[in-house]
Formats: C-alpha cells, sequence, structure tokens
C-alpha cells in the first residue's frame, strides 16, 4: 500500500487533500482519515476532489463503509458529474465495495441524468439478482429518466405498474415525476387528476407539485385555471409559492399582454420577501421583446444588474431577437458582442435568432456567413435554424440553394418538420415553381401534410397566383374527401384566383356559399371581392358589398380604398359612394397624405 509521500507524487498536488493531509500524523493517519471522511466530502466543490477522495479511500484497509462511498457518490452527483459517479460507482463494484440499494439507486439516477434510461433498467435487473429490494428512489429516478426521454406512455405504464403490483409505495416525488410527465405534453386534465389521486392517498402535494400544474397551465394560456389552482395552493393547502410559482404565473400573464396584473404580481411577490430571481427578470425581458419594446426590456437588464443578478444566455437571446424582430441588426449584433465580451457563449438559440433578423431583412449573405460561424464553433444547427435559412433563400430567389439545404438538413439527420414542408411548398410557390411544390406534395403521400388546411391554403394560393386556377379549384374541392373544412383564408385564396383569372361568378357563389358553410367572411374576404370586381370594371354587387362591410363593422384597407378612388376619379363609379366610403376608413388612413383629399 503507497504511503502518504508516494500518493501525494503519484496524484500530483491537491491543495484541497494536501492540506487535509497536513495535519494528520502518520501514526494516527488511518484513524483520522476514517473519522474525517465525511467532513471532507461535506467539503467537496469540484469532481477533483472527489477523485483524489476516493482514491485514498480506495487504497485504505480495511476499506471505508459503503456508506462513506455513497455520500461520496451523492457528492459528485449534486455537482452534475454524472458520468464520473457512474464510474467511481462501477470502481467501486471492482475493488469489492459491497453495494447496496442506495448506490444503486445514485448509480440509476446517473443513467437517467445521461439519457441513458435503458442501462438504469439494466441495473435494476442487478438489483433483482443481488437480492437488493428496489425502493421507491430507485423508481422515481426510471420514472424521471423516461419523462427526460420523452417517453411519457413507458412512464405511465411504469408508474401504473407501481400502484397495481405495490412495488413500492408512491411518494411526493414519485407522483409529482409523473405529472411533470404529463404537463410536458400539455395533458393538464390527467395531471390534475393525478393531484386529486395524489389528496385521496394521503400522499400531500408540495410546492413542487402545484408550480408545474400552475406553470403547464400558464404556458396554455390558462391563466385564469392557474391562479384558481395557485389560490387553493395557498388558502386551502397552506403551501407558500416560490419564486418559481410567480415566475411562471408572471411569464402566464405577460404572454395575454395583462401587463398590469404581471406588475401588481411581481410588486406582491417582492411585499412577500420573494427577490425575483434571473428566470423572472428574463421573463419579463422576454415578454417586453415579445411586444417589439426593446427599451423597456434592457431597462429591465439594468435594474437585474443593479440588484446583483447576472443576466444569462436566455435573458440575453430574447433581447437579441427582439432587436431582430424590430429589423433593427446593428443592435442584435451589439447585443451579441457584448454578451461574448462577458464570457457568455452564443448557443444555438442566438444563432438562429440573428439568422432569423437577415433573413427578414433579405440580407441573406450576412445571415449565411452567421449560418457558417456557428458550425465552425461546433454548434449544430437545429430544425429552427434550418427552416429559417430555407426561408430565408426562398425569399430572394435563391430555390437551389434552399433545396441544398434541404437535403442537407436530412444528410444531418434533422427531420424535417410540418413548418418545414410549408416553407418550403410556400417558398416554391411564390418562385413560380407550382409544380414542383405539388410533386413535394403527392410525394409525401398519407402524412400530416395532406390533413394540414395550412398547406391546402399554400397550395389553392400558389396555383391561382400562377394562373392554374383549375388546379386550385381541383384542390380545393378535394378537401372534403380529406374530410377538411375549408376555412376564411381557404375561401379567401380561391376567390382571390377565381378574381384573378376573371371568373367573378365563380367567385361570388364561393362567396356566397361561405355562410352557408358556417363560415362567415372576414374583412379580407370584402376586400378581395371588391377589388376583382373593380379591376374587371364589375360594378353591379359593389354598393351592397360595402354597406355589408358597414353593417359587420369592418374597414377597408389602403390598396382596396386607393383603387375606389382612381374609379371614382376615372368617372366609372359615382361619387355619391364616397359617403359609404368615408364610413369604412379606418383611423389609421385618416392622416394618410395621399389619401387626405379625396373627397
Amino acid at each position: 500500500m503507497m504511503n502518504r509521500t508516494a500518493f501525494i507524487k503519484f496524484r500530483g498536488t491537491n491543495s484541497f487533500l494536501l492540506h487535509s493531509l497536513s495535519s494528520f500524523q502518520s501514526g494516527t493517519h488511518k484513524a483520522s482519515l476514517h473519522s474525517n471522511v465525511s467532513f471532507l466530502i461535506h467539503k467537496i466543490t469540484n469532481l477533483n476532489d472527489a477523485l483524489e477522495l476516493f482514491d485514498e479511500m480506495s487504497h485504505r484497509q480495511p476499506l471505508p463503509s459503503v456508506v462513506k462511498f455513497n455520500q461520496l457518490l451523492t457528492a459528485v452527483t449534486k455537482i452534475k458529474h454524472f458520468s464520473s459517479s457512474l464510474d467511481l460507482f462501477k470502481q467501486m463494484c471492482a475493488i469489492g465495495v459491497p453495494v447496496d440499494k442506495y448506490s444503486m439507486s445514485i448509480a440509476i439516477k446517473c443513467c437517467c441524468q445521461l439519457y441513458r434510461t435503458k442501462d438504469g433498467f439494466a441495473l435494476l435487473g442487478c438489483c433483482f439478482r443481488r437480492a437488493i429490494s428496489p425502493h421507491v428512489y430507485i423508481y422515481n429516478a426510471l420514472l424521471d429518466g423516461l419523462v427526460l426521454e420523452d417517453r411519457i406512455l413507458e412512464a405511465e405504464m411504469l408508474f401504473k405498474k407501481l400502484i397495481k403490483q405495490n412495488l413500492c409505495e408512491p411518494d411526493v416525488v414519485t407522483y409529482s415525476t409523473m405529472i411533470k410527465g404529463l404537463c410536458k405534453f400539455g395533458n393538464n386534465v390527467t395531471a390534475l387528476a393525478l393531484l386529486r389521486l395524489m389528496e385521496q392517498k394521503n400522499c400531500k402535494p408540495d410546492i413542487v407539485t402545484y408550480s408545474t400544474i400552475i406553470d403547464s397551465l400558464c404556458k396554455d394560456k390558462l391563466i385564469d385555471d392557474a391562479f384558481k389552482l395557485f389560490k387553493e395552493m395557498l388558502f386551502e393547502k397552506g403551501i407558500l409559492p416560490d419564486v418559481i410559482t410567480y415566475t411562471s404565473l408572471i411569464r402566464g400573464l405577460c404572454n395575454l399582454g395583462r401587463w398590469d396584473e404581471a406588475s401588481k404580481l411581481l410588486k406582491e411577490m417582492e411585499d412577500e420577501n420573494i427577490s425575483p430571481d434571473v428566470q423572472t427578470f428574463s421573463v419579463l425581458v422576454d415578454a417586453f421583446c415579445k411586444e417589439g419594446k426593446v427599451e423597456e426590456a434592457e431597462a429591465v437588464i439594468n435594474i437585474m444588474i443593479e440588484r446583483g443578478k447576472v443576466p444569462n444566455i436566455v435573458t440575453y437571446n430574447s433581447l437579441i431577437d427582439g432587436y431582430c424582430l424590430r429589423g433593427e441588426m446593428i443592435k442584435a449584433r451589439e447585443i451579441f458582442d457584448s454578451m461574448t465580451l462577458r464570457g457568455l457563449v452564443p448557443n444555438v438559440v442566438t444563432y438562429s435568432s440573428l439568422l432569423n433578423g437577415y433573413c427578414k431583412n433579405l440580407n441573406i449573405e450576412k445571415a449565411e456567413q452567421m449560418f457558417h460561424e456557428m458550425t465552425v464553433k461546433g454548434l449544430k444547427p437545429n430544425v429552427v435554424t434550418y427552416n429559417t435559412m430555407i426561408q430565408g433563400f426562398f425569399q430572394v430567389g435563391r430555390c437551389v440553394d434552399a433545396h441544398k439545404l434541404f437535403d442537407e438538413m436530412h444528410a444531418q439527420g434533422q427531420i424535417p418538420n410540418e413548418c418545414t414542408y410549408r416553407i418550403v411548398l410556400e417558398g416554391l410557390c411564390n418562385n413560380r415553381q407550382v409544380e414542383e411544390a405539388l410533386s413535394l406534395f403527392h410525394l409525401m403521400g398519407d402524412t400530416k401534410l395532406n390533413s394540414d388546411i395550412v398547406v391546402y391554403n399554400i397550395l389553392i394560393d400558389g396555383a391561382g397566383k400562377n394562373g392554374k386556377v383549375d388546379v386550385a379549384r381541383i384542390l380545393f374541392q378535394g378537401l372534403v374527401d380529406k374530410g377538411l373544412q375549408p376555412n376564411v383564408r381557404t375561401y379567401n385564396v380561391m376567390i382571390s384566383g377565381f378574381c384573378r383569372e376573371g371568373q367573378l361568378g365563380e367567385a361570388k357563389l364561393l362567396f356566397l356559399k361561405m355562410e352557408e358553410s358556417g363560415c362567415p367572411p372576414d374583412d379580407v374576404t370584402y376586400r378581395v371581392l371588391l377589388q376583382g370586381y373593380l379591376k374587371n370594371q364589375h360594378y353591379d354587387d359593389v354598393e351592397m358589398l360595402l354597406q355589408e362591410m358597414v353593417d359587420r363593422g369592418y374597414s377597408l384597407d389602403a390598396s382596396t380604398l386607393s383603387l375606389f378612388i382612381d374609379h371614382i376619379a376615372a368617372g366609372l363609379l359615382d361619387r355619391s359612394m364616397l359617403k359609404l366610403l368615408g364610413k369604412l376608413v379606418p383611423k389609421e388612413l385618416l392622416n394618410d397624405p395621399s389619401l387626405c383629399d379625396w373627397e
């Protein structure tokens, strides 16, 4: 067995262990180490400390108890070095430490946190072979692993098996983990039912249980239901909310534009001495940015810094996205550069926001440069990144490059989603490649695309705009066979197609059919039909349609109004119609210099 000096030479100098060992006399070293293992474990702050201590423990004779090794494994797991914890577990087995159910539960938890739940179940099998009776902690770890890997059906099966076969008594963590999984997939009804089952089984829900469901309800914009549950938690159960609960509710209110209530809740939170954390501030930054209020978002970040809270990558991503949405790419780039100077590493979301901004500004060359930069830095573009770039290429007419990137997406293992196919189909149609769009659509066969009304709207609109109104008609008529109900957008693009080809009779019939089909026309429908009539100098129904718009509280847009003024000026329409038009001018157009003297 190596002595202390040899050990230090072998392992190299380590201030943590060296300092602890320096106070030991060589004769009392063994006894002192055993009595101080727990103390040393509690002092661990990094992986090197843990590895040094494990090495020393593994060379002692007799070996420290399994309890001490378990404490060390727990310490390594707490600092999220799951792979290292598993390696130490394997070494424990190799040197003959009699692992117990606690050792096994730690190893299983590490497997699951590493998205290796399959290995976790293999270790469960080892438990049975070693006659180790699994306890609830082991099953909780496996359940959490399945939830992490989005294997929600398997998680439900395991949960039901635990109860039916009485494998263990589910505790609050078991129920909360299952509720987390259900909420992850937006299954709030079942999550609430499970909350009620907990109460029936005399298992008291805690703040984590309630906060998980409240957060899910807020994300689904069911804010009133969230507040109802919040009040139940607070007043009926006596469970005090924490910063996570308040942050979820504030996010929910902000996403619905209920700023006054969000502000009131923020004040209430601080009155209860619950300080907003980085997540709370990031929620406010994100909400302001989505509303286009980036100056307010920057003010929030300044307050955040004043309070000693350091903005993280999520905070800066929201701010960058806010500037990109406003088209202020110079400012967005400045934020990006300042973020990197602060030591924050941009992620895929950061780059995707910038790509989106450059593409919307039709600066595809800069977008390409950023796309290349992120791949060079080892970041793997995701589906959103590819979607953004493909759409950007189509917007500037670079269809070949869009097609290449679509193929590259497949090659890189990124599976195109419904949004991808919508972008490709719309891009092809907008670039007068309707036949190719239709070919791609038919190649998809019986997939979700064939039952997606948005896809049909894209194709019908594309066919109509490219002089293929008969193709558009066939697609429209085929909706019934697919069991799809046309929406107002479907009718609008079909009516537009008929008007563009001068088939005003067909356009009128379809317009009249809308009301009968339970899909009343909107203001866009009237504008499309009116523009069709005016461009084809068909004035019979114009006054009637305008009156209907007045009765429905609709208004005209600038292009339709301008068309009317041109026809009145040319003497094609009577000036008496100006009074009726006056009722349909929206407030924002009243001061338009191009329309101000139309009377």
